[in-house]
This record gives structure tokens, sequence and C-alpha cells, in this order.
């Protein structure tokens, strides 16, 4: 059932941009139609995680699968009767070796990064699979740039709007759903709130996402492309950086708060004006594979969060609750317990009860507070890391009155409009459209003989 959610995911998300940014033409329109889309990502965060926590309340845990059912069907029933088609008349084959190496690369890196805090990370079937997931994703490059028909084109990355924007992208989202996966674990281990409880504290940073969200092509208009986003990865370093800062044995909800509001802030900020950079910079053709991109890079930067961010806490946390259990002589099975998360080790403490069990729990919330401090440390690190990026590489505006030149058909690559970039991805294009047809490529200045007709 999971794959099949992810599927449809991946199905739809592309989708949807896809169809927004073919039936929005101007940039200006393009750019609000865009944040009101991004704000329905703070909507799911809101619905999310209070809808989980009320059916797990009351319901067994498959229903939080089962209520989806109802409402694709409403969905899918509205998409065929008010969704306007689109498509590109001359797309090209499907890329399935592609996909492959893109998965299998993708695939080895998260097992690695997740597996380590378990195996250590020197072992050596961490090692070999982080370096064989290196050797699988060279090898998806080197495919994607020789294949006439690739899944994701590489000249689009000689545009800084598509390259850096979709950099900023998996950085932001690296720290913001990193962080998020941290303070979940926060709210319900440390705190000890239920589900529902948990999800209603993180409504407040999905409001300022969505009310920022569909403000971010005004102050994209006034500041520019570059200030906005570094604005919105600096806020997510900034509210990161701050939990960080106040973690400890003692933290409260309200420490956090503040800390929340300035990473909805800055999602709100990043989100669709990054968005916006990466489908607006691709011809209007290839729309659907912008999005796809784009999706990637949101999806990727999340998983490499949750991952990494995830397995340095649970690494720092082992280490302190190794040294704290040190001579107090508890059965394997509690040690193991005590290791695997701060959820088992405080029930652990509390069928110890009395002082030994004050002290094991007193032990395991230290060991857990201290690798959430170094963890969205990580986080606002990397995110900040996103701002010099994006000062250093990323174009300062697009003007929103004027005609998007990119978005011209670049297949000859001839416009005297187009940027140099769209007609080096043309004449990429026709020179891997000659291979594939088993032609020679004709040099650069020689002409057809008169009257040929191909």
């Amino acid at each position: 059932m999971a794959s099949g959610d992810g599927a449809g995911a991946a199905l739809t998300i592309p989708a949807s941009l896809s169809i927004v940014n073919d039936l929005f033409r101007d940039p200006a329109e393009r750019a609000r139609a865009i944040g009101a889309w991004a704000a329905t990502i703070g909507l799911g965060i809101a619905i999310g995680p209070i809808t989980g926590g009320l059916l797990l309340a009351r319901f067994w845990w498959g229903s939080i699968f089962l209520v989806n059912v109802p409402i694709v069907a409403v969905a899918f029933a509205a998409a065929l009767l008010l969704v306007p088609d689109s498509k590109n008349p001359a797309a090209g084959r499907p890329d399935p070796w592609g996909a492959v190496l893109s998965i299998a690369g993708l695939g080895l890196l998260l097992w690695a990064i997740i597996e380590a805090p378990a195996s250590g990370w020197g072992s050596r079937k961490v090692v070999g699979a982080g370096l064989a997931s290196l050797a699988v994703l060279g090898a998806f490059v080197a495919w994607e740039a020789r294949s006439p028909h690739p899944m994701l084109e590489l000249g689009f990355f000689a545009d800084r709007r598509f390259s850096v924007a979709a950099a900023a992208e998996v950085l932001g989202v690296f720290g913001l759903l990193g962080g998020l996966f941290v303070l979940t674990k926060f709210l319900q281990f440390d705190l000890g709130l239920s589900p529902l409880q948990a999800g209603l504290r993180i409504l407040p940073m999905a409001a300022v996402l969505g009310v920022s969200a569909p403000l971010s092509p005004l102050l994209g208009r006034v500041i520019g492309l570059k200030f906005t986003v570094a604005s919105g990865l600096a806020a997510i370093a900034g509210g990161l950086w701050q939990i960080s800062a106040v973690s400890a044995v003692t933290t409260t909800y309200q420490d956090v708060v503040p800390g929340l509001l300035r990473v909805g802030l800055g999602a709100g900020l990043l989100l669709p004006t990054a968005t916006n950079s990466v489908v607006g910079s691709v011809p209007q053709g290839d729309s659907g594979t912008g999005s796809a991109a784009n999706a990637v890079a949101l999806q990727v930067g999340g998983a490499l969060g949750v991952a990494v961010i995830g397995s340095m806490l649970s690494t720092r946390y082992q280490d302190h609750i190794t040294t704290a259990l040190a001579g107090r002589h508890l059965p394997a099975t509690a040690v193991q317990t005590f290791l695997g998360s701060l959820g088992g080790a405080l029930a652990v403490a509390t069928r110890a009860g009395g002082a030994t069990g004050a002290l094991l729990a007193h032990a395991a919330r230290a060991a857990f507070m201290s690798g959430n401090e170094m963890a969205l440390a990580i986080g606002a690190a990397v995110a900040l890391g996103g701002v010099v990026l994006v000062l250093a590489r990323l174009p300062l505006r697009v003007s929103p009155d004027s005609p998007d030149p990119q978005r011209r058909t670049v297949s000859t690559g001839r416009s005297p409009n187009a940027p140099a970039a769209a007609g080096k991805l043309g004449l990429i294009r026709a020179e891997r459209l000659r291979r594939s047809r088993g032609r020679p490529s004709r040099r650069a200045g020689t002409s057809r003989p008169a009257g040929s007709s191909r």
C-alpha cells in the first residue's frame, strides 16, 4: 500500500504543477498560481497530522490509509470533469534505464545513511553501499548525457534559474523535513503528547507556511528572486538553530515555538519562489519534465534530510546511552530496547520504577536532547549553505512584465531572443536524435543539397 501511495504521489504532484505551469503562461500569473499551489503544502502539513491523530485515537492504525480511498475517489472524478488536459505532442519515449539507475542509486544511498547508526559508519556494508550508490548515480548521469530520450534533460542545468533553484529546494527541504521528523519525536516521546496533540502543536508552523506562500510572489517582485529564496533559506536555518540552542531535558513546547514559526515562514518563501524559477526556466513543451524535476528535488531533499538528520540523532543518542548504561548490568534485551529509541528506553525505565527508573529516564531524555541539538544544528548548517549558494549563483531577478524567452520552443536553438542555454539545449537534442537514427552529424556551416527533402 505504501508503494502505491508513493507511486500515486509521483504521478499526481508533478502533473498538477505541470498543468498549472501550462495554464498560466504569463510569468506574474504563474508566480501567483504556484504560490497558491505551494500553500496547499501548508494545508496538508496542518491537516495530515491532526487527522491522523484523530483516527489513531478512535480507530486502528490502518484507518489512516483507508481514509484516503473516498478522498481519492472524489479527487479522481473532479480531475476528469474540471482539470484541463495538457501534453507535449513531441514527447520522447520513456527512459526505463534512467529510471532504474536513479532509483537504485538513491535507494542505496539512503539505505547506507539509515543503516549507519546500527552497523557503524565505517562498517563494510555501509561503506560498500555508499560507494555503490555513487557508482550507480554516476552511471545514471552518463546514461542521461548520451540517451536520445533522457528522463532528465541535463542541458536544463546550464540555466542557473533551474540548477541553483533546484539545489536550494534540496537544501531547504533537507532541513525542513529532517527537522520536522526530529520535532515530532520530541513532542511525542520527550513531552509525552499523543499523535493528535503533537499534530496540533505543528499547526502554527503550517499556518505560517500557508499564509506566507501566496505572499511570496509579491516579495519576489520587490526584492527579486535571489533575495526571496535566500530569505526563505535563512529563516529555515534560523528556526532550526533556535530550536537546537534551547534543546535540553527541561525544554518545553513554548521554547520551540519561535523556531517553528521561523521554519514555516522560510518554507513559505522558499518553496513557491524556487518552484516558479525551476518550472519557468524550461521550454513550454517540457513543463512536465520541469515539474517532475522540481518534485524530485523536493523528494530527494526530504528523504536525505530525514535519513541524515535522523541518523545523526540516533548516533549521538546511542553513544550517550552506551556511556550512561556502563556498569548498570541491565539485561541484554533491555539494553537493546534502550538503544533502539527514546520511547523504548522510557518504557524500560517505567518498568524499572523507583529511583533507578527515574535515573534511567533522565539519562534517556538527556541523550535524546543531545542528539536533537546536534541533528537540528546540522539541518541549520545545510540550509545556511543554501543561502551562500543562492547569493553567489542565482540570478537576481526575472522580470514578470516581459515574456519569458526561455519558454519558447527550442528544438533548433536559433531564436535570436532565446538564451544561449536554450540554443545549446536544442543542438544537443538534435544531435541525439541524429545519433538515435544512425545519421552522421553535419558540421556547423554546412548546408543541405538544393532540393533535398531532408
